[in-house]
């Protein structure tokens, strides 16, 4: 019986010395001197052209620069029209293989410059329309479009994805 508790004393023994061990091999090889790294990745420069558009004066294209202000920037648009809502701001950024969408421009609303920036209309048939919308009213349809003077199914098969109505 005394032989088998020496056993266990030596197995016991044994145990401790390997864990100690272990462990100072274990924190032998901790190196608390290296300092730990973060890399951040640089901020990307801003540059291009920004579309600035809905309840401004001029809506548009105009050029973005690094520091550039969102007030800076709709004054360059010719400032906010008396329906801006200031609170709901909206900032839009395409990925880079997403197609570009184009803004239709309302035939209801539209102004004589922005109709002329639609393919194939030019002042006078810019004015036209805008005739044709005081004399018969907001039009109901963008196929209406044909019965204004000097624009047949030609023009309108080349503008109809870019025009819509609504009130």
């Amino acid at each position: 019986m005394i032989r088998s508790s020496k056993f266990w004393v030596a197995l016991i023994l044994l145990l401790i010395i390997m864990i100690v061990a272990g462990s100072v091999l274990i924190w032998s090889k901790y190196d608390r001197s290296q300092p730990i790294e973060i890399n951040l990745s640089p901020a990307p420069e801003i540059s291009g052209q920004i579309s600035v558009a809905g309840a401004v004066n001029v809506p548009g294209y105009y050029p973005l620069q690094e520091g550039d202000s969102v007030a800076a920037l709709l004054e360059t648009a010719g400032g906010t029209t008396a329906a801006a809502d200031l609170d709901g701001i909206k900032l839009y950024i395409p990925s880079v293989n997403e197609a570009e969408v184009s803004q239709k421009v309302n035939l209801n609303h539209a102004g004589a410059w922005l109709l002329q920036a639609l393919p194939g209309i030019g002042e006078t048939k810019a004015q036209a329309i805008i005739d044709y919308r005081q004399q018969n009213g907001q039009f109901r349809h963008i196929s209406e479009i044909t019965s204004v003077e000097g624009i047949g199914t030609a023009t309108y098969e080349k503008i109809k994805h870019l025009i819509t109505v609504s009130d």
